[in-house]
């Protein structure tokens, strides 16, 4: 963590947090996929999320050339919660990957970004009746079964072709991790302690509509160690009473660097992981799922501000136009991230970087370097990639952001900034309020058009 009494990591410290290939120009100013972060924010406004493509895309591909090499009877599935857009969906979705959603929009995102339903795998700890109707609906290959209502409800909306199971089993493997980030540990939310699992690959077994492959673990997310991968697949082979199976689904969780301190293991050391383990542990003929998200996505984007307000003081605040309505994660899990002036990376004094919101909680980050913040500056925050667009929100009115694609010095807008006539358009008996949300927003549009 960057604290006052640490000296200031240089620029290429900085700048070796944002995507792959990111560098300063000759000016000195940030340029992620090709682009200065301040020409993106002139053109799409800000907050702006930033998606270097290429980034993404070699990401996914070293996954996919990591499973290859070391498990060929495998796949790699985006875990698609924590980036559920239809342009990154897409892409990964090119790179051969499967998907995996938890819920109906996911599920309609996947779809529109191209998926093959046999790569979808269907993820809850309380599907309803429609999303499993859907799922099914869509060719859906595996739904995971969480729970026994998951198996009630699937025996009744199934048709003629069996559906594809896998049962989500409890290791009881816990991790370093955010409390709110751990899955695997005792007590979970997700899936069944192993006694009910037994009982549950009875009824499976037993039914002529659902087809039981085998089992799923998950134990947590931003896991900066691989020992509790190992000991996930080790539970499985030691839960003697479930037999084996043709597929094991192993989950994801692999932490990502968000912080110049943050030491996660690399792809292809969380891969050998998990495969010497399966190795020793798993049948030989066995499929392998694995379902990375965070460490697809994150690194592969940044988030863009303008600065507001500087608040000298005991402790200088940078306030800057977005907050906790674009990223929840330093309120949710106390996540750490780090930030710099696009036109003046690296260096400056600490202070802290603030949003807009009326939460006193509403801090992006603190004791953060930033040289020589001003009104108007564009501050580029790294890897947020993972989850800062799906928890995104309109507290106090937030518009949430735009999503852009940069790639060889080329941007384009793949989800565009909401706008008030979005947030007005689902009240029911008010249509005056549409009308003034577009001219609201059609006279702001034109506001930064001039500027």
């Amino acid at each position: 963590m960057t604290v006052a009494t640490q000296p200031a990591p240089p620029a290429s410290a900085l700048v070796g947090l944002f995507p792959e290939g990111s560098h300063l120009d000759e000016q000195g100013e940030l340029v992620v996929g090709g682009c200065r972060a301040t020409d993106l924010a002139d053109r799409f406004g800000t907050p702006a999320v930033v998606v270097d493509e290429d980034a993404l895309r070699r990401r996914a591909r070293r996954y996919a050339s990591a499973m290859a090499e070391h498990w060929p009877n495998s796949q790699v599935v985006f875990a698609s919660k924590s980036f559920p857009c239809t342009a990154v969906v897409r892409t990964l979705v090119e790179e051969g990957l499967g998907v995996d959603v938890a819920g109906g929009g996911e599920l309609v995102t996947a779809l529109a970004a191209g998926v093959d339903p046999a790569r979808l795998v269907v993820h809850g700890n309380a599907k309803t009746r429609e999303e499993l109707a859907m799922a099914v609906e869509a060719g859906a290959g595996t739904i995971v079964v969480d729970n026994f209502d998951d198996i009630d409800r699937l025996e009744r909306v199934v048709g003629d072709r069996p559906q594809r199971v896998l049962l989500r089993v409890i290791p009881e493997v816990s991790a370093d991790t955010h409390e709110a980030m751990l899955t695997g540990q005792r007590g979970s939310k997700f899936g069944l302690s192993v006694p009910d699992a037994v009982r549950a690959a009875e009824r499976l077994r037993a039914s002529e509509r659902l087809l039981w492959e085998g089992l799923h673990v998950h134990v947590g997310s931003q896991l900066l160690d691989t020992e509790p991968f190992r000991k996930a697949v080790e539970a499985l082979a030691g839960i003697g009473e479930l037999g084996e199976h043709a597929v094991y689904d192993l989950g994801g969780g692999l932490g990502v660097r968000y912080t110049y301190d943050d030491r996660p293991p690399t792809v292809e050391e969380y891969v050998r992981t998990l495969t010497d383990a399966a190795r020793r542990f798993l049948p030989a003929t066995s499929r392998l799922i694995i379902e990375p998200g965070r460490s697809l996505v994150a690194e592969a984007a940044m988030t863009l501000y303008r600065v507001v307000t500087v608040k000298p003081g005991p402790r200088t605040l940078v306030a800057v136009d977005g907050g906790m309505a674009d990223n929840l994660e330093p309120m949710l899990y106390g996540q750490r991230f780090e930030a710099a002036v696009a036109s003046r990376v690296g260096g400056g004094e600490p202070c802290d970087l603030v949003g807009r919101h009326c939460e006193s909680g509403d801090t992006l980050i603190r004791d953060v370097r930033l040289r020589e913040p001003r009104v108007d500056d564009v501050v580029a925050v790294p890897v947020t990639g993972a989850y800062c667009s799906s928890l995104a929100n309109n507290y106090n009115g937030a518009r949430r952001p735009p999503i852009v694609f940069c790639r060889d010095g080329e941007a384009r807008e793949v989800v565009r900034r909401e706008t008030y006539d979005d947030l007005l358009r689902r009240d029911v008996g008010i249509g005056i309020g549409i009308g003034i949300g577009i001219g609201i927003d059609a006279g702001i549009d034109a506001g930064i058009e001039a500027g």
